[in-house]
């Protein structure tokens, strides 16, 4: 397994941080935004948000006075890739064949 899915996995077991992975799941929003969607204080919302950047789940980018956040695709793919494996591999018996979606993880 990759040394960056301990990150990853570690980031998505927070309940918070799922919540904030979802409400970017539509595109960039702007922090404050990201704050009013949340009862949470500015500075833990920043906490969630900077966590979730350094697994490499996150972008953030300065458009003048605001800070812009977005999903990577690329910090989940990984993670989704090991998921799909593992699950196929566990419940092959019951699932069948492998579904066309998951061709990529053919040996």
């Amino acid at each position: 397994m990759s040394r960056t899915l301990g990150p990853v996995f570690r980031a998505l077991g927070d309940p918070t941080r799922r919540w904030f992975i979802e409400a970017l799941m539509d595109g960039e929003v702007r922090l404050r935004e990201v704050a009013d969607m949340f009862p949470l204080s500015l500075p833990t919302v920043l906490h969630h948000l900077r966590v979730l950047e350094k697994c490499g789940l996150l972008d953030s980018r300065k458009e003048g006075p605001m800070r812009l956040y977005s999903l990577r695709a690329e910090g989940l793919q990984e993670a989704e890739v090991w998921l799909r494996r593992v699950l196929w591999s566990r419940y092959r018996p019951t699932l069948g064949s492998l579904p066309e979606d998951w061709g990529h993880l053919r040996g």
